[in-house]
C-alpha cells in the first residue's frame, strides 16, 4: 500500500510538472491530484527536488531493464554501446516533453538536480554502473588502463546525449537516434586504437587529462 501510494504521488507530480512547470507546481496541488493529505505527501517526499530525484530512479531502473537482454547476448563494445544509448532514448520517451521544461534547472551547476550534484549521486552511480557492464562484457581488446576509466567517460557521453535529445523536435527523436549511430563507430574506433603499442602513450595523457578535470 505505501508503495502504491508512493508510485502514484510521483506519477502525479512528473504529469503536473509536464502540465504546469516544475516552478508552478506546489506539493500541496501534488498531494490534492495524487488524493493524498499534504501531510502525507511530506512524509514520503520532503520536497519538490525529492520527487525529482526519484523520476530519477525510476528512469534509471527502467534503462537497467531495457539493457539487460541485448548485453546479455552482444560481445561487442559498439553494439553494447549502442544499444544501451538507443534503450535509454527508447525507454525516456514518455518524459521527453517533461524533460524539455525541467532541464534548466538540470542544467544549473549549483542546483541539485543537476546530474552532477552530490544529491544525484545514486542514479548517476547506477547509471555508470551500466557502462561498467558494457565495457566489462564486451570481448574487444582495448588498453588496460582505459578500460578501468572508460565507464565513467561513457556515461559522460551519455550525458551529451542526453543534451542532443532534450532539444530534438524530430519525430520519434530520430534525429537522436542518428546521431547515436554516428558517434558509437567513432568510440568503437578510439577505443580498438588504444590498444595499438604506438597510441598507447596518447591514451595514457587523455587518461591524466581526465582525471585531473575530475579533481
Amino acid at each position: 500500500m505505501a508503495e502504491k501510494t508512493r508510485e502514484r504521488i510521483v506519477a502525479t507530480a512528473l504529469r503536473l510538472f509536464k502540465e504546469r512547470g516544475f516552478e508552478a507546481t506546489t506539493m500541496r496541488a501534488i498531494a490534492a491530484e495524487a488524493g493524498v493529505s499534504v501531510g502525507n505527501a511530506y512524509y514520503y517526499f520532503s520536497s519538490k527536488e525529492q520527487l525529482i530525484q526519484a523520476y530519477y530512479d525510476r528512469a534509471q531502473d527502467e534503462h537497467e531493464a531495457a539493457c539487460r537482454e541485448l548485453l546479455a547476448v552482444e560481445r561487442s563494445f559498439a553494439g553494447r554501446l549502442g544499444g544501451a544509448l538507443r534503450a535509454w532514448v527508447r525507454v525516456s520517451e514518455p518524459y521527453h516533453e517533461f524533460a524539455a521544461k525541467f532541464f534548466k534547472h538540470a542544467a544549473e551547476p549549483s542546483n541539485p538536480l543537476s546530474p552532477f550534484s552530490a544529491e544525484s549521486a545514486p542514479a548517476r552511480e547506477s547509471s555508470i554502473a551500466i557502462y561498467r557492464e558494457v565495457v566489462e562484457g564486451s570481448a574487444d581488446r582495448m588498453d588496460s588502463e582505459l578500460r578501468a576509466e572508460l565507464p565513467e567517460l561513457l556515461w559522460l557521453l551519455s550525458m551529451g546525449v542526453v543534451l542532443f535529445w532534450v532539444h530534438d523536435t524530430s519525430p520519434g527523436c530520430e534525429r537522436t537516434y542518428r546521431l547515436i549511430d554516428r558517434v558509437v563507430p567513432l568510440v568503437d574506433r578510439l577505443v580498438a586504437l588504444s590498444n595499438l603499442p604506438g597510441l598507447r602513450g596518447v591514451a595514457r595523457d587523455f587518461i591524466d587529462v581526465v582525471r585531473e578535470l575530475r579533481g
